[in-house]
């Protein structure tokens, strides 16, 4: 498993947290950020996808 991916789903659990810790105080600001690193550990889990179907590929 490449590192990508474990990264990518931690971030994307902290996001989930942060933006539900926005939903519950109000707090709009925590509530993007939490969707912004959503977002961004979709993305980092998928290149480590990647990544790992191309090594996968090579071999």
């Amino acid at each position: 498993m490449d590192k990508d991916r474990i990264e990518g789903a931690a971030r994307n659990v902290k996001g989930t947290i942060k933006e539900a810790i926005g939903k519950v105080t109000g707090d709009t600001k925590m509530q993007a950020e939490g969707k912004a690193d959503k977002a961004a550990g979709k993305v980092q889990n998928t290149v480590g996808g990647a990544k790992d179907a191309a090594r996968d590929a090579l071999k």
